[in-house]
Formats: C-alpha cells, sequence, structure tokens
C-alpha cells in the first residue's frame, strides 16, 4: 500500500487499539472521549457521539494491494483515483460514506485479481457521493470493477474508463461482494469520448455479487455491464443522463428486479458488440425478470441495439414512455436474431403511456416478439418497489429526505415531492434541459439575491402540481419576507418587440425569435412566495417572468404571493395565461409589455401596491414598432387598495379588449398618463375596449378613468363577476393558494 498506507495509520493504530483493550461494565454505556474505547453513543472510539469531538476526516486516493477495512465513523474524502490491486481488499462497512472532491480524477476502480467488498444495509447503505457543496450530475467519475470472466471485446481488453485490463476465461471469478450501494452524481469525463456510469463492470465473473445498488444522478449511464457473467439483482438507475442500465460487450449473466425511472434516453439499453461479425463469441445472452422502466425517455424502455443479442424478458412493466422496444432500420444483426426469435418479452404492460407512444418501431416481419400482459414490474409497477425502501433516494419510498438546488443543466431532472429541495443559488435549465416538478414539491431558496430558477430558450421546466397539491417555491428564511429570493424566470423563442435575440432584464438570458407556438413547458398549479430579490441595481425579480414564452407553453394556475415586485409578468411572446392570482404585489399585480400576443382569463389580484394590471407595448416606441401588445382579457378581478388604478394603460398600452372586469376598493378604474401619446392615439383609434367593467366600494377620491381625450367611451360599466365571486376569492383558487 503506497500513499493510502500513511493516510491510515492513525485509524488502523486506533483500531489495534479497540481490539486489545477490555470494557467495564461501569464505561460500557458512558463517553469517555479519552479510554481508547468505543463505548456510551459513541460513533467512533474517543470521538463522535453526544459529548464528544467529530470523528476523524481521512483521504482515499492512490494504490491498495493489501487489506484495508473503512470505519464507518470516519467520514472520507476522495481526493483522486483509489485503485485496488491485484490481491487487494476494500472492506466498507454500513453506514460508511466517501465524498469526492477530485472532480473527473476522482473514481474508485477495482483491477483483476483485485475485491471489494461493499457491506451496507436497507437501513444503513454505504454511499459514494459528490463533496460539492452545491452537488450536480458529473462532479465525479464513479465505481469500476475489472475481471477475468469472457466479453467478446477479447481476453485482454482495456476499461473506457480507468484504463484497466479486464475480459479472460474465469466465468466464476470472484471481484467482490457490493450490497446496499448508492452511487450520486458520478459521471465525470474520464478522455474526450468517454465518461463514467455510476457502476461500470467489465469482465466481472458470476462469483461476484451485485445486489442493492442505486444510481443516482449520473451524467452518464446508471449502471452498466460490459461482459462477464456477473448477475445483477435489485438495481435501481434514477435520472441517469444516458441510459439507466446497459449491458453489452457478450453480457452472460441474468437480472432480476430492476427500476429505472428518469432517464434521458434508454430505459434499458442492451447490445452485442460494434460492427460485429459471423465469429463473434459470446453473444450477450441474458434472462431479465420484474423490470420496471418510468418514463420518460428518449430511446424507448429497452434499445435493442448493435446486434442486441439473446435476450429472455418476463413481466416487463412500463410506463410513461415514448416507446417499448427501439430496434434501428440499420441493424441487420439485430434484425437477424429478432427473426430467429432470440429475442422474447412476455407480459409486457405499457401503462400511461406517452404522446406518440409506439410499441416498437421495428419493422421486420415478426412483430410477434412482444407479449403483452398484466405486470407488477420490480414490484409496485410505476411505484418504487418496497425492497427499494429507506436506503435509496429520490423515489416516492427513499430514505433521503433532503437535496439542495443550484447549478445548470442540459440533461433531465426529476425531482421527488418526498425530498425537501434547498435552492443555494442559481439553477438554470439549459437549450435541451427538462426540469420536471411533480406534486407535493416544495424548493426553499435559502440563497438571496442569488437565488433563483431560470429556463433559457431551448429548456423545459414542467410544474406538475394539482389543486391539492401545488407545487410550491418559497422563501428558507426562518422569518420570510418579500424580496428574499429571485423568483422563476423562462425564456423563450416567441416575438417580443424588443427584437429577435434580447437579453432578460433578470437571469440575464437570451429570448426573442419567431416562433409564435415554442414550446417551454408546463406550469401547473405553482405558488411562488416571498419572490423580487434585486438582479441588479435597477432590476428586481417578479414572481414569474415570461420573456419570449410561446403559446405551445402552458401556464395556468399560478400564484404569486407576497413578492417585492410585480406578482406575474410577460416581456413579449405569445403565451396565454389562466387562472392566475397576485397577491400583494409589492410593484403591479400582473403586468404585460412588449409586444405580448396571448391572452388572460380568470385572473384575481388583490393588494397590488401600484397597478393591479399593467398593460404597455415599449418604452419610446416608433411608429414602426412591431409586433404591438394585443391581447383579450376576460373575468378579472382587482381588489384594492391600488395607488395607479385597475389598469394602467401604459406606454403606448395596445389593443385591448377586456370583458367582465370587477375592481373594488380601487382608487382609479383606468390609469393613462397625459404625456403618453401613443396610448392616447390608440385609444381614440378604438383599440382599448372594456366591457362590462364593474366599479364596487370605490375609494375616497375614486375617479373612473384620468384619461381626458376626447373618446371616454372606451369603457363601459356593467354588472361583473370577475374572476368568479366578485372581490371574494374565486372557487377555482381553493386549495393551493394562499392569502385569500
Amino acid at each position: 500500500m503506497k500513499k493510502t498506507f500513511l493516510k491510515f495509520m492513525m485509524a488502523a493504530s486506533v483500531l489495534g487499539t479497540v481490539m486489545t483493550s477490555c470494557n467495564s461494565d461501569d464505561d460500557a454505556n458512558t463517553n469517555t472521549c479519552s479510554d481508547g474505547i468505543k463505548n456510551g453513543d459513541e460513533t467512533g472510539v474517543d470521538c463522535g457521539g453526544s459529548s464528544c469531538q467529530p470523528c476523524a476526516l481521512a483521504e482515499l486516493e492512490g494504490e491498495l494491494s493489501n487489506e484495508l477495512t473503512l470505519d464507518a465513523s470516519i467520514a472520507y474524502e476522495l481526493k483522486g483515483k483509489f485503485e485496488v490491486l491485484d490481491g487487494g481488499k476494500l472492506t466498507i462497512p454500513a453506514g460508511t460514506v466517501i465524498k469526492a472532491t477530485g472532480g473527473t480524477a476522482s473514481y474508485i476502480a477495482v483491477a483483476q485479481g483485485g475485491q471489494i467488498f461493499v457491506n451496507g444495509t436497507a437501513s444503513n447503505p454505504v454511499v459514494m457521493t459528490s463533496g460539492e457543496t452545491a452537488p450536480e450530475a458529473g462532479n465525479w467519475g464513479g465505481l469500476v470493477v475489472c475481471g477475468n470472466a469472457p466479453t467478446n471485446k477479447g481476453a485482454s481488453v482495456t476499461s473506457e474508463v480507468a484504463g484497466l485490463t479486464y475480459g479472460g476465461t474465469a466465468t466464476d471469478d470472484n471481484s467482490g461482494s457490493i450490497r446496499y450501494l448508492r452511487l450520486e452524481y458520478t459521471g465525470a469525463e474520464f478522455s474526450a469520448d468517454k465518461q463514467f456510469n455510476g457502476l461500470s463492470l467489465f469482465g466481472v465473473g458470476s462469483g461476484t455479487t451485485v445486489e442493492y445498488v442505486q444510481s443516482y444522478n449520473g451524467k452518464d449511464d446508471g449502471i452498466e455491464f460490459f461482459g462477464g457473467t456477473v448477475n445483477g439483482k435489485y438495481l435501481v438507475s434514477t435520472n441517469a443522463g444516458d441510459d439507466g442500465i446497459d449491458f453489452a460487450d457478450g453480457w452472460n449473466g441474468n437480472g432480476e428486479f430492476w427500476y429505472v425511472s428518469g432517464s434521458a434516453k434508454a430505459g434499458l439499453e442492451g447490445s452485442n458488440l460494434k460492427n460485429e461479425t459471423a465469429s463473434v463469441d459470446p453473444v450477450t445472452t441474458t434472462t431479465l425478470s420484474n423490470i420496471t422502466v418510468v418514463g420518460p425517455v428518449g430511446e424507448g424502455a429497452l434499445f435493442y441495439k448493435e446486434g442486441g443479442g439473446n435476450f429472455t424478458i418476463d413481466n416487463f412493466y412500463t410506463s410513461g414512455v415514448n416507446k417499448g422496444v427501439s430496434v434501428k432500420d440499420s441493424d441487420i444483426p439485430a434484425k437477424t436474431r429478432i427473426e430467429a426469435g432470440n429475442l422474447v418479452i412476455t407480459n409486457m404492460e405499457f401503462a400511461n403511456v406517452a404522446d406518440g407512444f409506439a410499441k416498437t418501431d421495428y419493422t421486420g416481419a415478426n412483430q410477434s416478439f412482444i407479449s403483452e400482459g398484466v405486470a407488477t414490474g420490480a414490484g409496485n409497477g410505476a411505484a418504487a418497489p418496497d425492497w427499494a425502501a429507506g436506503w435509496t433516494r429520490g423515489l416516492d419510498n427513499s430514505g433521503v429526505t433532503e437535496s439542495s438546488l443550484e447549478g445548470e443543466i442540459n440533461y433531465q431532472l426529476n425531482l421527488d415531492a418526498s425530498v425537501a429541495y434547498e435552492l443555494k443559488g442559481k439553477l438554470e435549465i439549459l437549450d435541451g434541459g427538462k426540469l420536471i416538478i411533480p406534486a407535493g414539491t416544495v424548493i426553499k431558496a435559502t440563497g438571496g439575491t442569488a437565488s433563483y430558477i431560470a429556463v433559457a430558450q431551448g429548456g423545459q421546466i414542467f410544474v406538475n402540481g394539482t389543486a391539492s397539491n401545488p407545487v410550491v417555491m418559497t422563501s428558507g428564511a426562518a422569518t420570510p419576507e418579500p424580496g428574499n429570493w429571485g423568483g422563476l424566470v423562462v425564456c423563450g423563442n416567441a416575438p417580443t418587440n424588443k427584437g429577435a435575440s434580447v437579453t432578460s432584464e433578470v437571469a440575464g438570458l437570451t429570448y426573442g425569435g419567431t416562433v409564435t407556438d415554442d414550446n417551454s413547458g408546463s406550469i401547473t398549479y405553482l405558488r411562488l412566495e416571498y419572490t423580487g430579490a434585486e438582479f441588479s441595481a435597477e432590476k428586481q425579480f417578479n414572481g414569474l417572468s415570461l420573456f419570449g414564452v410561446g403559446s405551445g407553453t402552458t401556464v395556468e394556475y399560478v400564484q404569486s404571493y407576497n413578492g417585492k415586485d410585480d406578482g406575474i409578468e410577460f416581456f413579449g411572446g405569445t403565451v396565454n395565461g389562466k387562472y392566475l392570482v397576485s397577491t400583494n404585489a409589492g410593484d403591479d399585480g400582473i403586468d404585460f409589455a412588449d409586444g405580448w400576443n396571448g391572452n388572460g382569463e380568470f385572473w384575481y389580484v388583490s393588494g397590488s401596491a401600484k397597478a393591479g394590471l399593467e398593460g404597455s407595448n415599449l418604452k419610446n416606441e416608433t411608429a414602426s414598432v412591431n409586433p404591438v401588445t394585443t391581447t383579450t382579457l376576460s373575468n378579472i378581478t382587482v381588489v384594492g387598495p391600488v395607488t395607479e388604478g385597475a389598469l394602467f394603460y401604459k406606454e403606448g398600452g395596445g389593443n385591448f379588449t377586456i370583458d367582465n372586469f370587477y375592481t373594488s376598493g380601487v382608487n382609479k378604474g383606468i390609469s393613462v398618463k397625459d404625456s403618453d401619446t401613443p396610448a392616447a392615439t390608440r385609444i381614440e383609434a378604438g383599440n382599448l375596449v372594456i366591457t362590462n367593467i364593474q366599479f364596487d366600494a370605490k375609494a375616497t377620491g375614486f375617479v373612473e378613468t384620468d384619461y381626458t381625450g376626447a373618446k371616454q367611451d372606451f369603457y363601459t360599466e356593467g354588472t361583473a363577476t370577475g374572476a368568479g365571486n366578485g372581490a371574494a376569492a374565486p372557487d377555482w383558487a381553493a386549495g393551493w393558494t394562499v392569502g385569500l
């Protein structure tokens, strides 16, 4: 043992003391913190527990050629490559946590002849994770095991990550035992075209045990078998940046009880050999049973690829997938095997299929290789299986209850409503990225001005709240107040009259374009609280800011509560807004400007410091401005007090048609500045039409409008119900809003 031995001499001597010391009955249940014995509730020898100093931090790095047993009471920092050589043996007890801080250079690898024994339990798994303050996929490498079992790539091959030799003829080769292990935030690049998986098994033999392993939020595949004969049982892949579980290169093991969710590409990818020849041996051959794949996925529940192999699969449950089995038309070896009956899937169930679903894209004559039936999959259909409880994270029965959010994502990230999320800074969904937030998720922002969620052009967000279980984005402060954090910003490719490629006033992202039906995702039943932090000296976040967002995007049932600036604002774009609530905005309730060409219905605004609604076209507009803000609004309630009117028709206003507009307790109905010539021109031209506006419970000094132009009939009074119940909170706001 080289460098590593020196780093563990202190731990080894302490362990020796434990073995040669004796406990007295008097001391067995009392912390002494000084007698060289682990007693009382000490988590280590004279350390940890309720009264002793914390246990030591130890570093892992280098090569191991003999035996090393870690200590669960010690926090381990993986600073670089840690390699278990031929003859070496690494034993990791239940509850051990290893945090990687060395980035791309950090990984654990077991060479041929080496062994690893991960001895986690269901209640106390071993965890290998990122040491970053705000962890994200790709922070470190992963775990690599290389054995002497056969692969069809040769008898002595170099692994694509870690650069170790693998393969041979020992089918029952034994590289140790891995049980109850959770691998998090793996997938760093090893070379220009290769990334680590969570767990990579190269030519690993059947004498090795691989059971109860989860890969969570890895940047590449979750778990991959490269040849070998090892079996895999009770495997979980969650939010893989590529495939969930991958097997290839002549793997001849079997698998049962696999639960895969949130894979960016295929749920399972099974292949034989790229560019295979007729003499390739062994052929990938496996029997899989009790499998669940939960979508969305990009390449099907199973991608039968590069010759596929001899697969027998039974009790295969899928949910929310776009495709059952994917086979490329150009993959002649795969097609040959399907026609020969070498791919057989029985009792495959397709539940909650995605739009455009196809059972398979295989076009050959043999279409009977899939037999549908009722399946339970990994145990509970789409729901997390019972055997995953307590040691996994990101599932509905996981033991992990807290996680942080920060950074950039260009992959699909699925949040979990059972986890409490802390937004520590900016979370940006880049082009190609997708953030999915299930009903009941709560995100608390603690990073102040730096905390916000932003969706860039080409990115998407799916907020899937319900009336009884909304998604909540709020302040993490002990005493929350307006302006504690930024808010939610979405930037799309739809038109705005500020230009085709503009920088958003908050988040600093590009927006605008020509794609009127651009799709930035879907936002339903979302509550945003205590937003409005300053982004710059002159600009503050709104609760929800929509910059150039297209009509392909859904925005419904959204409340901004106690924000420091506007509640909700549309900056150009064509997206529609339905069932919107703004409560106690520090500026305007709902604002629309810069050539917005969407429509709105059922808006309920109360307690805005300035205007209930502010509608404008463009500051300092010219005659050639295009598009002009144009909207039809209906079923609107504004409850005062306000200081700038129920509607402020501002900076050229636009072409507005508004019906069933109820106001209560406002100082002014419609406000128009005398100096706003473009706004006055549009009113005189009949471009502002308001019908059935009701002024109820008028404030002292109330005026219907301060517009002084000739055309005073642009509004018509009438009985209105507004958002549903006049001044009272509408029925559709019940259960998911606050402060009404």
